[in-house]
């Protein structure tokens, strides 16, 4: 018997033998009842009523036949007033219809004569409508029979539907209970057959997942533990996550497709079901509860994972602003290290210019007082304030030069000091004076020892000046090296940097011989300050690599490369160079090549490479071992969003 029937009455043979033929295909499907008689009808309907509901009754009203009452008391039966209910009348019965349609809820009406051809579709129509609306669990079985395309979107309707209401009603279930219901799904549809052995128990460190390798399993945890490992840059294996009873190892792999995002191993005794492509769709398929929640489980633990990586994120950028406070604590060390020693040598280096000054202001204190007290009758006035003009502005000849001027002189004067003092003083062509040495030597001298205390004031006022602009050049060295990290971009030119570099590394400087080789090139949109300790950290390990006599070549140049114009930047030694063996290490935090007895903290080329970095430049190292060291700095002259980049 099948679950519904339909149930056909009809006195005409005509009208019968048409829907005879239009429910031929209905017979697997349908319980096919034919009478000729209303209180026949009436029997079947009373006498079903408890085991099979009409999915359907088609009744004639005419020639006395009343089939519309029939459909009308359908209405007040609970087991068949779902069924859906035709009449096939004449047009002449019009009023029964109106009353079929207002009193016994008709569905459809027909006219005679009754076509097979035209009653079929209306047929399946209707029975399609009933099947929806009474068998959602069994409609596929009628699909074949009945209107297949209404059939599928229905039940795809109503999948979905199920699912949504399963999976919004599961979200206010804990873990543990969301957790319960999917192993008790699980086990119950393994307990009926579990050809691929999905129920497991492993021992401790059981394999499951190997990172980077292909996963086409997903084990769902129902008792003990799993561990997560994944390498770290040097291929150490670490522990990221523990997994116990309802998570899930190897779902993204799963889902994706990709290769295994870590290494899955037991840590005890663990029960697991174990899942491949196949199997979870069977699994799903079976059951409609099961796929909600599991889903829920499955978004729930990825979620879980998304929350993980946010905190793990939160706390590696904690960590890695308190390395980059601890990392500019130790550059600004090194920094205050190289500092020390530049002051020390700067200060010994300000010593000399100083003790000059103090000479010169005794000096220049005697002198100033011998011309307030000095009787300008003897003398040319005008010669007096040329003679200052000179000595102040003018450079001091040498001794050999001087020597050799005197020797020439005093071929033609008799009084070799005069001779000397007119050439200290410039004056050896002056024919007056040559005159007046020549005849009366006594009163030239002393005419020369009032012009030499006009020429000496003027000379020791230059060098007393050149001695503090050395000091103010040296102190604008070390102030502008000292001054904090931070800072902003800015036009500069980078010879100045260089040279303010050489500046505070005199006294180190001159026992060697240092090159400068500058060509023209643009101002480098940079970091004044930042460039500065690059260029100290070089020539500071070109001078510690010096041999006794040491060379420093400093050279600069614009070029074209890759398309891109740079700024080119070379410090060149002749010391011992580096081994090629190490020249790969020496930008390596900690590494440091000094020999022992000169301090380093094995960070300096380390910075470099980042303050260089930081202007989008490179910097590279070409050393042959016994010869020379070279240290390039390439730095862009256009350099493209580096605002963006700080």
């Amino acid at each position: 018997m099948k679950r519904f029937a339909i149930l056909c009455v009809f006195d005409d043979d005509c009208a019968k033998q048409a829907i005879e033929a239009s429910l031929t295909s209905f017979i697997h499907a349908f319980d096919i009842r034919y009478v000729s008689k209303l209180e026949q009808a009436r029997e079947i309907i009373s006498s079903a009523a408890n085991e099979q509901p009409l999915a359907m009754v088609v009744a004639q009203h005419f020639n006395g036949f009343e089939g519309s009452k029939l459909l009308i008391e359908l209405e007040h039966n609970p087991i068949h007033k779902p069924a859906r209910r035709i009449l096939v009348s004449s047009e002449r019965d019009f009023g029964a219809i109106i009353s079929a349609v207002n009193l016994g809820r008709l569905d459809h009406c027909e006219t005679l004569p009754l076509r097979a051809d035209s009653i079929r579709p209306v047929i399946v129509k209707e029975l399609t409508s009933f099947i929806i609306n009474q068998d959602e669990d069994n409609i596929l079985n009628y699909a074949t029979v009945l209107d297949q395309k209404r059939i599928l979107r229905s039940h795809i309707d109503a999948k979905v539907q199920h699912y949504q209401r399963g999976f919004i009603d599961y979200h206010l279930v804990s873990d543990q209970e969301l957790t319960e219901k999917v192993i008790q799904s699980l086990r119950e549809f393994f307990a009926i057959s579990d050809e691929s052995n999905a129920c497991r128990t492993y021992s401790a460190d059981h394999l499951l997942t190997k990172e980077g390798e292909d996963n086409r399993f997903l084990w769902f945890i129902t008792e003990g533990e799993v561990a997560l490992y994944k390498k770290d840059d040097y291929g150490v294996q670490r522990e990221v996550v523990r997994h116990g009873k309802g998570n899930i190892v190897g779902g993204m792999s799963f889902v994706t497709g990709e290769a295994s995002f870590s290494t899955g191993l037991t840590l005890c005794q663990t029960e697991v079901i174990k899942l491949d492509r196949d199997i979870f769709t069977q699994v799903m398929n079976s059951n409609t509860e099961l796929l909600p929640l599991f889903t829920n489980l499955l978004l729930r633990h990825f979620n879980r994972r998304l929350q993980r990586s946010i905190f793990t994120k939160l706390e590696l950028q904690k960590t890695i602003e308190s390395l980059e406070l601890a990392h500019q604590q130790l550059i600004e060390r090194e920094k205050m290290a190289v500092l020390g020693q530049l002051v020390a040598g700067v200060a010994h280096e300000i010593n000399n210019p100083i003790a000059a000054i103090m000479r010169g202001t005794e000096v220049v204190i005697q002198n100033v007082q011998k011309l307030v007290e000095m009787d300008y009758q003897p003398i040319d006035k005008t010669m007096s304030e040329q003679l200052f003009q000179h000595a102040l502005a003018s450079h001091p000849l040498s001794t050999a030069e001087l020597r050799k001027r005197s020797r020439e002189l005093e071929k033609s004067l008799p009084d070799r000091v005069v001779a000397k003092k007119l050439v200290n003083l410039g004056l050896e062509k002056d024919t007056t004076l040559l005159k007046l040495a020549k005849n009366q030597p006594e009163k030239a001298k002393a005419l020369l020892k009032h012009y030499e205390t006009h020429h000496q004031t003027g000379s020791t006022l230059r060098s007393m000046d050149n001695c503090s602009k050395r000091i103010a050049e040296m102190v604008k060295s070390l102030k502008g090296y000292a001054k904090p990290g931070e800072e902003h971009f800015q036009y500069a030119n980078i010879h100045e940097g260089i040279d303010d570099t050489l500046v505070m590394f005199e006294n180190k400087l001159k026992f060697h011989r240092v090159e400068k080789e500058y060509n023209e090139v643009p101002l480098l949109y940079c970091q004044p300050n930042a460039l500065q300790q690059v260029w100290t950290n070089l020539i500071s390990n070109a001078i510690d690599a010096f041999p006794e006599h040491g060379e420093l070549t400093v050279r600069t140049a614009q070029t074209r490369l890759e398309g891109q114009s740079w700024i080119k930047v070379s410090v060149q030694d002749n010391g011992s160079g580096i081994p090629i063996e190490l020249q790969e290490k020496i930008f390596t935090l900690n590494f440091t090549t000094k020999k022992e007895g000169h301090f380093g903290l094995g960070i300096g080329l380390s910075v470099c490479q980042q303050v260089v970095a930081l202007h989008q430049g490179r910097i590279e190292v070409e050393s042959q071992p016994g010869q020379s060291t070279t240290m390039t700095v390439w730095l862009p002259v256009l350099q493209q969003n580096i605002k963006e980049s700080l």
